[in-house]
């Protein structure tokens, strides 16, 4: 995803799938401070990549922009402390 930033996306709902618009992303699991190390994913050629940490299965859905989600709301966003 060069020119850009890399999307992380978070699964504190405990999704099985969650798909995304990008194949190329970091994974932080639930949000902090139950996130699991920000681990970078690639699905290459693939359309589908399991995290190694939390077993959230990713799958690439064209038709989704780098920052939506299915399910909603799995998008990794830092909040101010």
């Amino acid at each position: 995803m060069a020119g850009g930033s890399i999307p992380h996306f978070q699964n504190d709902a405990g999704h099985a799938v969650i798909e995304i618009g990008v194949k190329e992303f970091m994974c932080v699991g639930a949000n902090p401070p139950f996130d699991h190390p920000h681990v970078f994913l690639d699905m290459g050629a693939d359309s589908e990549k399991v995290c190694p940490y939390c077993s959230t299965l990713y799958r690439f859905n064209g038709t989704l922009k780098a920052s939506e989600t299915r399910p909603e709301n799995c998008l990794y966003v830092v909040r101010a402390a």
